[in-house]
């Protein structure tokens, strides 16, 4: 094995070229292993207690790489051929050698002609395995092969071509692999009709192609289906982030912990829901200033959520912080998380927006970790790899990981206006088009549940940051969403955090927090409602409700709302504007802000 270096940025290492990845770079074909491959000397552990509390036992570690000419003397991430089938581009012979040229190995052929990679690779269906499509058996198989004994019995190993037929058009059938040992050949276009390889007898290896032949291991029943190697579908990352922060108990947690405490709660709990259960908890709900209904619920048990989402779980500790920090007015205490709150009650601005917020946080300071937990291949719906494959994989896997430092900009909204006006019928039948199309896709439960205050608010998200690329001084991808809207968990939350994402070339330079200042920030809301009121694709995008990735979109398409994928926490899916700016029989959340706005322009 010959060292080849080349630079890659460390976000680079956790998507889009992650363990797993397929990366074409200067002409070659790398796919990356799994992190047992690593040289741990060189790659440090990252810090992040919450995280690893969700993921379960392992470790965090950042990829042992570096760009740039300091790259030359230290360590590199390891990288693998794949496909290891190319063909000459000059004499068009197909194999998997590989040229030498001065005593070292090189990407060329023996005729000095550049190799190329084969732009098809076998996937598993299910089982999200790889491998290369086997050339040589695949081009003596097939329905008149069967019936040739010489091309059956074929052992010319070296003499298969990779050609591209004259007069065929562009398209699949004017390329064929032909054997020059028995004569025989097949189109491309035979490799990719429905079961193509199934019926050619060629079957799933079972393992990633960095991994070595094990016997022992179970073979893979499923269906081997040929896929370009660049296709999107060959990788499909599962990643999870953590905002590093003094993780606060949620409000409704520190509550029960009131009730356990109380002195008659044990009085409470042996009766066990007998006759004096109620004058019990009646007792204990006068002196906290709480329902009977909500102690009694305590002391049945029923407080303790049974929603296991690694990603809710996350949210609420986070959204528990922040509400800290809004109280605390100035932040004066330093360290990683370092947040600025605000009340707009004499902020000036539109009525009908300004009432709506309940707060707003001015992130001076913020540690993202993000995790690589593995990927799928050719379906969201196949089964998810871990991102480690070694023999450490159940007891103590390590999960690729980076940390960055930013800054943000953080919104509360007002619970009792957007219970309100999430519970009208027209606004729910809006959102329940979106819960229905995301019941009936498997993989969609991975998703948030697009209730309308998550749509709402998510949409309104992507607005801002659309916005604040013109306002910031940070380009709209280093920019980065987190969506704080689920009614369904025991503290009900409502609000946005945008911060910036960027690990290395963008850090934290001021131009997003200061833009977190109220008298800044309301301008700043108005304008991009303003933006999105009015799409360039009006009236197609207001009118219609099937649009994005799988019909998840309602009205909302890059015209208006859609903002770069890494940015969005969901794949740009779940938006809608007019859940935010009314249309139709639907009435917005921030329905009469514009209207207001211009009516004020016009009266003064």
């Amino acid at each position: 094995m010959e060292k080849i270096r080349h630079d890659l940025r460390l976000s680079e290492t956790i998507t889009p070229f992650g363990v797993g990845a397929i990366v074409d770079i200067r002409g070659e074909s790398l796919i990356a292993p799994d992190t047992s491959w690593w040289d741990k000397k060189y790659s440090p552990e990252i810090s992040c207690e919450r995280l690893l509390a969700r993921l379960g036992p392992g470790t965090l570690r950042q990829p042992p790489t570096h760009a740039g000419h300091a790259g030359k003397d230290t360590a590199s991430l390891l990288y693998w051929r794949f496909p290891a089938w190319r063909f000459c581009e000059r004499c068009s012979k197909l194999s998997k050698m590989t040229g030498k040229r001065n005593g070292k190995w090189s990407n060329t052929c023996e005729c000095g002609g550049l190799l190329v990679p084969m732009r098809y690779i076998a996937i598993c269906e299910q089982g999200s395995h790889a491998q290369d499509v086997p050339w040589f058996q695949w081009a003596h198989r097939g329905r008149e092969a069967a019936l040739d004994d010489a091309v059956r019995f074929c052992q010319s190993y070296k003499e298969l071509r990779f050609e591209r037929l004259s007069g065929q058009g562009e398209g699949l059938a004017s390329l064929r692999v032909k054997c020059y040992g028995c004569g025989h050949a097949r189109s491309l276009a035979e490799l990719v009709t429905k079961d193509a390889l199934q019926r050619d007898g060629l079957h799933c290896a079972g393992r990633q192609p960095w991994e070595p032949k094990d016997p022992a291991k179970k073979p893979c029943n499923h269906r081997l289906v040929a896929v370009q190697r660049g296709a999107t579908g060959n990788y499909i990352a599962e990643r999870i982030s953590a905002l590093d922060i003094p993780e606060e108990r949620p409000q409704s947690a520190e509550f029960a912990d009131k009730v356990r405490g109380h002195v008659f709660f044990e009085r409470l709990v042996a009766d066990n829901g007998g006759p004096q259960a109620e004058m019990i908890a009646g007792w204990i709900a006068g002196e906290l200033g709480v329902a009977p209904e909500t102690v009694l619920e305590i002391a049945a048990g029923g407080d303790v959520p049974d929603d296991d989402d690694v990603l809710l779980d996350l949210k609420d500790g986070e959204w528990a912080a922040f509400l800290k920090k809004l109280d605390s007015g100035r932040d004066r205490t330093g360290g990683d998380f370092v947040v600025d709150g605000w009340s707009l009650e004499t902020t000036s601005g539109p009525e009908s927006l300004v009432s709506r917020i309940a707060g707003v946080g001015q992130v001076h300071r913020v540690r993202e970790v993000t995790a690589l937990r593995g990927f799928r291949r050719y379906s969201a719906e196949a089964d998810l790899i871990t991102a480690d494959l070694g023999a450490n994989r159940r007891r103590s896997p390590t999960y690729p990981a980076m940390e960055m430092f930013g800054e943000g900009i953080f919104l509360k909204f007002d619970e009792d206006k957007l219970t309100q006006w999430e519970t009208q019928p027209g606004v729910q039948a809006r959102a329940g088009i979106l819960l229905k199309r995301r019941a009936g896709i498997a993989w969609a439960d991975r998703l948030d549940v697009p209730e309308p205050r998550y749509i709402a608010l998510h949409t309104l998200s992507h607005l801002l940051i659309r916005r604040l690329a013109y306002a910031s001084g940070y380009a709209s991808a280093s920019l980065q969403e987190r969506i704080y809207a689920n009614s369904d968990r025991k503290d009900k939350t409502a609000g946005i955090l945008i911060f910036t994402a960027a690990g290395d070339a963008q850090g934290t330079l001021g131009g997003l927090v200061r833009l977190g200042r109220p008298e800044k920030l309301i301008p700043l809301l108005v304008s991009a409602l303003d933006d999105a009121d009015v799409c360039s694709n009006d009236p197609v995008c207001i009118e219609r409700d099937k649009q994005g990735s799988s019909q998840l979109n309602l009205s909302a398409c890059h015209g208006c709302s859609l903002v770069s994928e890494t940015s969005c926490e969901t794949g740009n899916r779940l938006l809608d504007r007019q859940l935010v700016l009314g249309g139709g029989s639907v009435v917005g959340f921030l329905d009469g802000v514009l209207a207001e706005v211009r009516q004020a322009t016009v009266t003064g």
